[in-house]
């Protein structure tokens, strides 16, 4: 059974599930579309080593929802509000997801995504709204202190992408956001 629980993000949602576990393994439940009444386009997983940090990742145009489970291993997940008439504009939330707490996320559009990988070996699946546009992809800097996002080590491996997105104040200014 998944339980579904709001945050003071108008339309994010963290979602918890449970391990069926018998002598063979376990079963896990990931979505039920109609519990968050979204459907999903487009599905991929990611592996990543521990430290790796991925994001913070959005689409200018073409905002894609997206639902974040764990498959293997633990990340520190955070997402950024970008919509620009939300009350929570430029906040941040964060919230561990694993195999082992079996807690998934539901980030609706307008929002930049990431997260850092912090076992040895992590499995992500995503599930989003809309289809991947590499031209429409940005990027916003991980650690901008505007954000205060607090990820759990600074030792990180991150693509030169990542490491030179730009600050809100530099999104905002480029009418990205």
């Amino acid at each position: 059974m998944l339980k579904i629980k709001k945050t003071k993000f108008k339309g994010l949602i963290s979602i918890e599930g449970e391990l069926h576990k018998d002598k063979r393994g376990y079963l896990r439940e990931l979505l039920i579309e109609k519990h968050i009444k979204k459907k999903f386009k487009f599905h991929i997983i990611s592996t990543s080593k521990k430290n790796v940090l991925r994001g913070l990742h959005f689409q200018f145009k073409n905002a894609q929802g997206k639902y974040i489970s764990v498959v293997k291993g633990k990340i520190f997940d955070a997402v950024v509000d970008l919509r620009k008439n939300s009350k929570t504009f430029g906040k941040s939330y964060s919230i561990m997801l694993s195999d082992k707490n079996c807690k998934s996320i539901y980030i609706p559009p307008g929002f930049a995504h990431g997260f850092q990988a912090l076992d040895k070996e992590n499995i992500v699946s995503y599930c989003c709204t809309e289809y991947r546009y590499a031209g429409n992809e940005r990027g916003l800097l991980y650690n901008d202190p505007r954000l205060k996002i607090k990820w759990p080590t600074k030792k990180v491996i991150m693509t030169e992408k990542d490491k030179f997105a730009k600050k809100l104040s530099e999104l905002i200014e480029d009418k990205l956001v």
